[in-house]
């Protein structure tokens, strides 16, 4: 099992992004490497726009030294999507699950997954997003792994949540699913005025909306108990 100091972690926090700090071999640097470069073109050009071709002139392999890496132009996709998504969970989920838990912890994972899809120095943005919108009608194993990787971050938050109320910090009959739901429209929402419509109030105005969010489900203020008088 996986520890921190407050506590173990639970199945979503461990079982998906969580990376085991390991040496990496010589190999193992080498396809990281390789993944690096082919998400920066699949970021740019969609996972379509991704082939061994591109990938080979971008990184000076050999077509026949990736095919040794990946197999098929499907399996280095696929590994592309899962490179995306465990860099997703160094970056935004990791460090989220040093904050203490319930209302702490979630803004955290906002704020972080708010930064990760905006981040200006990275041309085309959250590779999940540009994904689901590829693939959200082409049944087959990449929009499979789309759908189990969106699912799995929805669990994430959907979990936040119910610290959050646990912790008392949200009322008990807050829908852990609604909030979650309407926690990815708002990033999606910023994604949208961010990078396509270059609105620079984008993540000010995400952050508005998840106060207010908050606000609508916050547990009320516990009433101080007055000191006993003789």
């Amino acid at each position: 099992m996986i520890c921190r100091a407050n506590g173990p972690l639970d199945f979503y926090e461990r079982s998906y992004y969580y990376l085991p700090v390991e040496k990496s071999t010589k190999g193992e640097q080498t396809r990281t490497a390789i993944l690096d470069e082919a998400l920066r073109i699949a970021r740019r050009l969609g996972l379509e726009g991704l082939t061994i071709g591109t990938l080979a002139d971008a990184t000076g392999m050999s077509k026949s030294g990736l095919f040794a890496h990946f197999g098929s132009r499907e399996d280095l996709q696929l590994a592309v999507l899962e490179h995306g998504a465990r860099q997703y969970g160094e970056m935004v989920l990791m460090p989220a699950l040093k904050i203490d838990r319930g209302l702490p912890r979630l803004r955290a994972l906002f704020e972080r997954w708010l930064d990760w899809t905006l981040q200006t120095a990275t041309p085309g943005g959250c590779i999940m997003i540009s994904t689901a919108h590829e693939y959200d009608d082409r049944p087959g194993p990449i929009r499979d792994a789309a759908v189990e990787m969106q699912r799995r971050g929805i669990g994430v938050t959907e979990r936040a949540v119910r610290l959050a109320i646990e912790e008392g910090h949200l009322r008990k009959d807050t829908d852990p699913e609604q909030i979650a739901f309407e926690l990815l429209g708002i990033v999606l929402a910023s994604h949208n005025h961010g990078r396509l419509l270059g609105d620079k109030e984008a993540r000010r105005r995400a952050l508005t909306a998840f106060d207010a969010l908050i606000a609508r489900h916050a547990a009320p203020a516990q009433p101080r108990l007055r000191a006993a008088t003789r």
